[in-house]
Parts: structure tokens; C-alpha cells; sequence
């Protein structure tokens, strides 16, 4: 099995584990001394879905959502459909599970979500779809359908170049919600285009609709994850790997560091290149010291 996310619920009580491939959750305990505790059992039938990739616990710690995002066709193959799978959680315990999977899951592929910090809405990014969702999380049960949905790209794609959205961060402030956007398909040995952005999206204080206001060029290639300083004034992407140009240059792979104006916008202020080697740059967070 294959380890994809991992995060605590709200308390640091338990450790929540999505693995992709086979789809499953796993619910560990967290002892007193804060090592790593046995493995919570859970009593009822878990359907896992297709591919999951983030887990989180909802603010309130009284749910769990595992996203999952199912496959494109390929080939004769066909399309594995996406889902939200949310279930009530209390002791490490997954119980009532709900399936959020609009069309059946077809043409739904979620990647990442994200909460607001003081209003019922859940903000979703659909990786295959290149889209951005809004839901409303009411009551411990998710929309059937998404309230609002949103492209989350500035062009029309590159032939032959894979165009696929990241993940979601919502500003401390819940003023601002954030979505990458990635591309890095490489074809005899270079980069044959894409948007590698960061949307920017207003969201209305009422409805929760987000709206956007900015594409920003993230300075890098395949821009997996980012994420936002505890304070909202700093944001910094992180680029999974360096890409040799058509051109015969090269674009290294780093971390890229914006501002966030009061206005929501990105400006940004530099950029630090990372060698690793024939490694790629998955996960980056920050945390307040």
C-alpha cells in the first residue's frame, strides 16, 4: 500500500492516513507522550473509492473526508469515477459514511479541499477537470452538488501537454481562497508548454461564491503544492522537479515566494532554486515557530 496524505484531527488525538493505491483510510492513535499509537479498528464496512488523496478532519473534529479522485480514461480503458467519502468520526471511529459523487463520479476528480474558517463551505480542487467547486458542509453532511464551480485556468490547454490543477489553500483570513495549477509534460526531453499559475480567487462574504481576480505565473514547473504563513502575508510554492526548455535552457526546480496584498493578489518577490538531483520536491508546508 502507498501513503499519499496524512494529517491529525483537530485535538492531535488521532493520525488520519489516505492511501492511494489500493484506495484505503487508516486511523491511528496518538499516545499521551506523543509517539505514534496503535492503529484504531474501525467496527463498520469502509468503502475507500478510487485513488485517494487528501484526508482531513472537518473543524469541528466531529467528520472525516477522504477525497478521492478516480482516473481519466485511457486507452480502452475507462474513466474510474471520483468522490468525496465523508464519515462521522468520534474516538478514531469511522461510522454513517456519505458518498458526495455528483454524476456518479464521472467527470468529478477531486484532489484537495480545503475549509473555511468561520462559514459552512468547503472548497474543492478537481484535478482532472481543471476546476475549482465550492460546497456547503451543513448539519455534518455535505451538498450533493457543488454551490459554485469555477474554471481554474487562464488559456486553453497545449496540445498534447497534460493540464492538471493542484491543490487548494484558503486564506487565514477567509477572505481568499488559492488553487495551483500544473503542467509538465515533457516530450523528446523538453517542456512543450502549459500554465503553471496560481488562481486567486475573491470569495463573496454571503454566498461563498469565489470569484476570481488573479493568474499569477508561479515561476517554475509543475507546481504541486503551496501553502500560506499562519500570519496571510506570505505565500510560497514549491515545484516538484526541473524541466529542460525547448529553447536547450533549463528551468530548476524551487520554491517560489509571493506576497499576499490586502486585495487577495500575489506579488511576487523571488524565487530559491532547490537541486534534487534525479529527486522530486513533493510536500511543503510551513508552520509558525
Amino acid at each position: 500500500m502507498r501513503p499519499i496524505h496524512m494529517a491529525t484531527d483537530i485535538p492531535s488525538e488521532h493520525v488520519l492516513v489516505a492511501f492511494n493505491n489500493p484506495s484505503a483510510i487508516r486511523v491511528y492513535r496518538i499516545n499521551a507522550d506523543f509517539t505514534a499509537g496503535a492503529e484504531v479498528a474501525q467496527p463498520n464496512a469502509i468503502d475507500p473509492g478510487i485513488f485517494a488523496h487528501q484526508v482531513r478532519a472537518t473543524p469541528d473534529n466531529k467528520q472525516v473526508i477522504l477525497v478521492t479522485r478516480g482516473h481519466d480514461p485511457a486507452g480502452p480503458k475507462a474513466e474510474d469515477p471520483g468522490a468525496l467519502m465523508l464519515w462521522d468520526f468520534a474516538g478514531g471511529v469511522l461510522s454513517n459514511q456519505q458518498k458526495i459523487a455528483p454524476n456518479g463520479g464521472y467527470g468529478f476528480g477531486p484532489r484537495h479541499l480545503d475549509f473555511h474558517p468561520s462559514k459552512p463551505w468547503v472548497y474543492v480542487s478537481l484535478e482532472r477537470e481543471n476546476r475549482l467547486d465550492m460546497f456547503t458542509l451543513t448539519d455534518g453532511k455535505l451538498s450533493p452538488q457543488a454551490v459554485f464551480r469555477k474554471n481554474n485556468l487562464s488559456q486553453l490547454g497545449v496540445p498534447g501537454a497534460r493540464q492538471a490543477v493542484g491543490t487548494v489553500h484558503v486564506h487565514p483570513n477567509g477572505r481568499f481562497v488559492y488553487v495551483a495549477n500544473r503542467a509538465s509534460t515533457v516530450v523528446d526531453g523538453a517542456f512543450v508548454g502549459g500554465e503553471n499559475t496560481l488562481a486567486a480567487y475573491a470569495i463573496d462574504p454571503t454566498t461563498g461564491e469565489p470569484n476570481p481576480i488573479q493568474h499569477v505565473d508561479t515561476r517554475g514547473i509543475h507546481c504541486r503544492t503551496f501553502h500560506i504563513d499562519p500570519s496571510g502575508k506570505l505565500l510560497v510554492a514549491a515545484h516538484i522537479q526541473g524541466t529542460r526548455l525547448k529553447d536547450g535552457s533549463s528551468v530548476p526546480c524551487c520554491l517560489s515566494l509571493f506576497r499576499v496584498s490586502d486585495d487577495g493578489r500575489l506579488d511576487y518577490v523571488r524565487k530559491y532554486d532547490i537541486d534534487v538531483g534525479a529527486k522530486t520536491m513533493w510536500w511543503m508546508g510551513m508552520v509558525e515557530v
